[in-house]
């Protein structure tokens, strides 16, 4: 039940072509020291499933910046010039999705289905004509689940089993990719033996958990970004 392991061996199990989300919102929950080990062993041609490209230089803008990201998949990437620029000149493909459908697809994969009926977008450009179907007299989009092959991760803390805490607004996404990925992987600055966490604060369960990186420190970018939100 013990799920700790190197950082090295955790992401040698993802292959280049792996779909992979990336929890986050913004800098709050994601991983940055499993994606700057995703860049040290170089693996290429992935599909990045998040809800932003972070900023420039930080996060998974340097994959995208070293060309090994071949698709994202992502509500906004505003605030990120250099991924707006890779994807004007055809470098980066992206597929945009309004934030809440994302979550929702997201969501659906985590529960086990396939998709879900919905009347947002239905006559606009976010919708495509083999999505409608009528039902009891009523037009409706079909939208798809989204599921991925990996789902890398930060925690605030966990335990050994891998249960997991997460902190602010890492809650928007992190829960939610840790149920729709067949292999998901988590790094923490904070691991207790089992029994260190109550079980009513406990958002992720250990059965979602494959493996567990226990970081000795934060990243510069995760410290920057804790200093942000105090300040």
């Amino acid at each position: 039940m013990n799920k700790t392991t190197s950082i090295e061996d955790a992401i040698a199990a993802i292959p280049s072509g792996a779909v992979i989300m990336v929890g986050g919102f913004g800098s709050p929950g994601t991983p940055f020291s499993l994606i700057d080990e995703l860049l040290r062993q170089g693996q290429r041609n992935l599909t990045l499933i998040k809800n932003d490209a972070n900023e420039a230089g930080i996060g998974i803008s340097k994959l995208i910046e070293q060309g090994r990201v071949e698709r994202l998949i992502t509500t906004h990437i505003g605030l990120n010039k250099t991924a707006i620029e890779w994807m004007n000149s055809q470098r980066l493909m992206v597929e945009f999705h309004p934030q809440g459908m994302l979550a929702e697809k997201i969501r659906t994969a985590g529960a086990g289905s396939y998709g879900f009926l919905t009347d947002i977008g239905l006559h606009s450009e976010i919708t495509r004509p083999e999505q409608l179907l009528e039902w009891q007299g009523k037009q409706y989009k079909m939208e798809m689940a989204l599921q991925a092959d990996f789902a890398l991760v930060h925690a605030a803390r966990a335990d050994r089993f891998g249960n997991l805490i997460y902190d602010g607004s890492a809650m928007n996404f992190n829960p939610l990719m840790a149920m729709a990925a067949d292999q998901v992987i988590v790094e923490t600055p904070s691991c207790v033996e089992p029994g260190g966490l109550l079980p009513n604060q406990i958002h992720t369960p250990c059965a979602f958990v494959d493996r567990l990186v226990v970081l000795p420190q934060l990243t510069q970018e995760y410290r920057i970004m804790e200093h942000h939100v105090r300040h």
